[in-house]
C-alpha cells in the first residue's frame, strides 16, 4: 500500500489523517527509523486512538496505555540510542498486551541490537517474510494513527441525518485502517472515540464472493453472534451488516457474511490488510463498541478515505433531500398518481419489480382509495461513500387509506438525475 509523505504539523481535518512514510521500512531501526516519528508530529498534543476526547482520571490512566502511544514511545527511545529504556518501554506494552505480535517482535529486534546492527522492523533472516511484511505494515499504520488529528469540528460528509433513534454511527477510514465512533447529539453527530482496525487482504470495493475485499457503501447492524456461537476465530464475537445491501445488488455485487469482528485469543491485532472482507478490531475495542450496537439502527459506513466537513456544510443537501421527501410524501397522500410517480427514475427498481411494473401496481391501488393519510418519522439519511449523487434514506412509514393501514420501516435510494433527486430503489427496511 502507498503511503504519501506528511506535508506539514498543521493540517486541516480534511486531510489531516496521513499514512506513515514508507522510509520507516527502508531505513536502519536504530536511528534513522525515529524520523518517521517525528515527521508524524512527536510531541503533538492529539487524542489517542480509542479514547473519549473528554477523559475522566481513570480514562486519562487508560489513555497512556494506548498502543499507538506506547509504540511511539518505545521508537523514540531507538531513536535517541537508548536502546534499555527502549526495551523497558515495550516490556510495558507486553504486559499490557500480552498476545501483541508486533511488540514481541519489537522486543526481539532490540534483544538482537545488542550483537548486531539492524536494518528494519524484522531482522530474523529465517522468519516468515510474509508474516514480517504484515506486521511492518501494522507498525506504519498505528504510527499514522498516533499522530492523527481527532476530527473533534469536523463530521464525515456522509453523515447528513441521523435519526431520534440512532445513538451512534461507525464510519470506517479503510485507508487509514480506523473505526471512527459519532454520537448523535441532539441530531448532530460529534467524534468520541476512534480504533485500529483491518481490512480485506485484498483491498476494497468488493464485487463477488471469495475476493477477499471489504464492501465500500452503506450498512446497518443486523444482528449480533456472541462468541459462544462461534469459533475462536472471530474472538470476542460478531456483528453482521447487510452486505450485499439492495445498491449492491443493483450492480451485480455478490458475496455474504462481511462482519464487524474480533480476533483470536492468541492474536491481540490483525495486520492492517488480512481478513477475507471483514472489518477486525481487537477483542477489547469489539467489546467497547459492542456497547454501542443498535441492532438494526447503527449505521456503518465504509468509505475508502473519509471526506471530512464542517458540520454546516451538510445542512444544504440534508435540507434539499427532506424537501424532496416531503414531496413525495405529499404527493402519494393526495393521490395524484402522476404526481407521485414524478419521484421515481425511469431506472426505478423494487425487488424484480421495474418502473413500468410499479407504475401499473400503484394506479391500480390508488384507483380504489377514497383518501390516504401518511405519516413519515425518525428520518435518517447518509450520503453514499464515493457518490455525491446517492443517498440512503430510511424512516417510519405510517400508512393509512379507507381499505388499508400498516407501518413499517422503508428504505428509499434517492440518486441526482440532473438538479432534481428520483427514487431509484424502494423497500422495507
Amino acid at each position: 500500500m502507498a503511503h504519501p509523505a506528511r506535508t506539514g504539523r498543521q493540517l486541516n481535518a480534511e486531510r489531516s489523517i496521513r499514512p506513515a512514510n514508507s522510509t520507516f521500512l527502508k531505513r536502519g531501526l536504530s536511528g534513522a527509523v525515529l524520523g518517521v516519528a517525528f515527521a508524524l508530529g512527536a510531541g503533538a498534543a492529539h487524542a489517542m486512538g480509542g479514547q473519549p476526547l473528554q477523559q475522566k482520571p481513570l480514562e486519562r490512566q487508560a489513555a497512556t496505555l494506548a498502543p499507538e502511544a506506547l509504540l511511539f514511545k518505545t521508537l523514540l527511545e531507538i531513536k535517541n540510542n537508548r536502546l534499555d529504556v527502549a526495551l523497558r518501554e515495550i516490556d510495558q506494552v507486553i504486559l499490557a498486551y500480552p498476545n501483541f505480535r508486533l511488540a514481541h517482535l519489537i522486543k526481539g529486534d532490540l534483544l538482537l541490537a545488542r550483537s548486531r546492527p539492524l536494518t528494519t522492523i524484522g531482522n530474523d533472516p529465517n522468519a516468515p517474510q510474509e508474516r514480517l511484511s504484515d506486521l511492518r505494515e501494522e507498525a506504519v499504520a498505528r504510527l499514522a494513527r498516533h499522530q492523527q488529528q481527532r476530527p473533534v469540528d469536523r463530521v464525515p460528509r456522509y453523515l447528513l441525518q441521523l435519526n431520534q433513534e440512532q445513538k451512534y454511527a461507525f464510519v470506517i477510514d479503510t485507508a487509514k485502517s480506523t473505526l471512527y465512533v459519532f454520537e448523535n447529539r441532539s441530531g448532530t453527530p460529534r467524534y468520541i472515540a476512534d480504533y485500529y482496525i483491518s481490512s480485506g487482504k485484498n483491498g476494497i470495493d468488493k464485487l463477488k464472493e471469495g475476493d477477499k475485499k471489504t464492501p465500500v457503501g452503506v450498512y446497518h447492524v443486523t444482528s449480533r453472534m456472541p462468541s459462544e456461537k462461534l469459533t475462536d476465530f472471530y474472538g470476542a464475537g460478531a456483528f453482521p451488516i447487510n452486505y450485499p445491501n439492495e445498491w449492491d445488488k443493483r450492480r451485480g455485487r455478490n458475496g455474504f457474511g462481511i462482519w464487524l469482528h474480533g480476533t483470536p485469543s492468541d492474536t491481540y491485532s490483525r495486520p492492517p490488510r488480512s481478513s477475507d472482507g471483514c472489518v477486525v478490531l481487537t477483542n477489547q475495542d469489539l467489546d467497547t463498541i459492542a456497547q454501542n450496537v443498535q441492532i438494526g439502527l447503527t449505521p456503518v459506513i465504509i468509505s475508502t478515505a473519509v471526506e471530512w466537513v464542517d458540520p454546516q456544510a451538510t445542512t444544504s443537501l440534508r435540507q434539499e433531500l427532506a424537501g424532496n421527501v416531503e414531496a413525495w410524501r405529499r404527493d402519494w397522500e393526495s393521490r395524484d398518481t402522476g404526481k407521485y410517480l414524478a419521484h421515481y427514475a425511469a431506472s426505478f427498481t423494487a425487488g424484480k419489480q421495474n418502473f413500468d411494473g410499479w407504475a401499473r401496481q400503484k394506479r391500480q391501488v390508488n384507483a380504489g382509495k377514497s383518501w390516504i393519510k401518511l405519516k413519515v418519522d425518525n428520518v435518517s439519511m447518509f450520503l453514499y461513500p464515493g457518490m455525491d449523487n446517492l443517498a440512503v434514506v430510511t424512516f417510519e412509514q405510517n400508512y393509512e387509506s379507507n381499505n388499508l393501514s400498516n407501518r413499517m420501516r422503508k428504505r428509499q435510494y434517492w440518486i441526482k438525475e440532473g438538479s432534481g433527486w428520483k427514487i431509484v430503489h424502494e423497500g422495507a427496511a
